[in-house]
């Protein structure tokens, strides 16, 4: 099984120079709304509005996005440039049509299939590393689930924004969940969050910058951001190329369709023990189709070691551009693979732990990378290997600095 994930959270630009405080007003028609959140997504960085419907935060200067949201309105992604901030913001909420809410909350029945669709959540999008263990969702009865089993496709709402509190990296979060999905081995999850300190004493605090580094180390924030510093392979990486072509062994889709359609029609005469070596018949020829259907679809070929940075990453009109063949293989050498992620499937065998590696397929070339070490279009890159093991438990706010 191929462990693949698209990760999108939605990122932003942070150009650390100097700082700007922005102000503004949140209105509900033509009133102040009073409590409405205002943060730049994946941050500490937010606040609420006060009875006068207005808001000012601090930042550095850069390129963000601004999210306002309040319960029961359309949720509003401001890009904002603080260069060309010169007054202040005025933004005008408007009322979420709620048929959806109706629908979710008279369908949601808090069975053993909603405890099932829960914990297949859970697993993919907090993981299953140890900071993922000490990593929960506080009102997971929010959460609504649908499974359409012809599309083998798993869909999660929410109903009111995730309370997640993480004891493991020292934060509180809250995340607006847009979309969630899991087709086959592909798990897609989009939402915006907000992060807030936990208080703690001094030994916590330690425990939490710990944890951190941890988490931070060998991450694909770390990657970009070694790429944009020019430290990649001093920082312990090391990035091969790899073609990804059709597995010649295994049958076309159109060949297991029809192969399938005839077993189905011929099922109660088939003896499905009989060893077929060399097939005499069209039903024959089926079946060892169908024997073949476990086997990889693609097939990975290597082909370019220790590939130099210039040929990754460009720098053109001020903007860095990811651009390079194919595909990326990429191995952080500081840190060996856990032994969660060796036996992370039902038939997955214990094995000598290896550095940990992770592939890069670009669905769009090229694609911008802030001066963050961010994707401006996550949905550019498609991660697979360790990753796509390390989920939301691991992932760090954007505004993180290395201490």
């Amino acid at each position: 099984m191929r462990d693949c994930i698209y990760i999108i959270a939605l990122f932003f630009s942070i150009q650390i120079t100097s700082q700007i405080t922005i102000h503004g007003t949140v209105f509900e028609k033509s009133n102040p709304l009073e409590g409405a959140a205002v943060y730049f997504n994946n941050t500490m960085l937010g606040t609420t509005t006060n009875s006068n419907g207005k808001f000012s935060i601090t930042v550095k200067e850069g390129q963000y996005d601004l999210i306002v949201s309040y319960l029961g309105f359309k949720k509003i992604n401001f890009a904002l440039n603080t260069s060309n901030y010169t007054k202040p913001l005025v933004f005008k909420l408007q009322e979420e049509n709620n048929t959806l809410n109706e629908i979710i909350i008279r369908k949601t029945i808090y069975d053993d299939e909603w405890k099932y669709n829960l914990q297949t959540f859970k697993r993919e999008f907090i993981g299953t590393t140890k900071l993922a263990d000490v990593c929960k969702i506080l009102n997971p009865e929010v959460l609504h689930f649908d499974f359409n089993t012809k599309e083998n496709l798993l869909t999660a709402f929410a109903r009111k924004p995730l309370q997640i509190i993480h004891k493991g990296l020292g934060y509180r979060i809250i995340y607006e969940l847009e979309e969630f999905k899991i087709h086959k081995n592909e798990v897609t999850y989009l939402g915006y969050s907000r992060y807030k300190e936990l208080k703690g004493s001094k030994r916590k605090k330690r425990k939490w910058r710990s944890n951190r580094m941890l988490a931070y180390n060998g991450s694909f924030t770390h990657f970009y951001q070694s790429l944009l510093k020019g430290t990649t392979y001093q920082d312990g990486f090391l990035i091969h190329q790899f073609k990804r072509i059709l597995n010649p062994e295994r049958p076309s889709e159109e060949k297991i369709t029809r192969a399938r359609e005839l077993v189905k029609l011929n099922r109660n005469r088939i003896n499905f023990s009989k060893v077929i070596k060399k097939p005499k018949t069209a039903l024959d020829s089926s079946l060892v189709i169908l024997k073949k259907v476990k086997l990889p679809k693609f097939k990975d070929y290597l082909y370019k070691s220790k590939v130099p940075i210039k040929d990754i990453i460009q720098f053109k009109n001020g903007v860095f551009y990811l651009k390079f063949e194919n595909n990326l293989s990429v191995v952080y050498t500081k840190e060996l693979e856990v032994e969660r992620y060796i036996l992370r499937t039902p038939f997955s065998k214990s094995r000598k732990s290896l550095p940990q590696t992770s592939s890069i397929t670009p669905l769009k070339l090229p694609s911008v990378l802030d001066k963050n070490g961010s994707l401006i279009s996550p949905l550019d890159m498609f991660y697979e290997g360790y990753w796509s093991f390390e989920k939301f438990a691991d992932a760090l706010p954007l505004d993180y600095s290395v201490e």
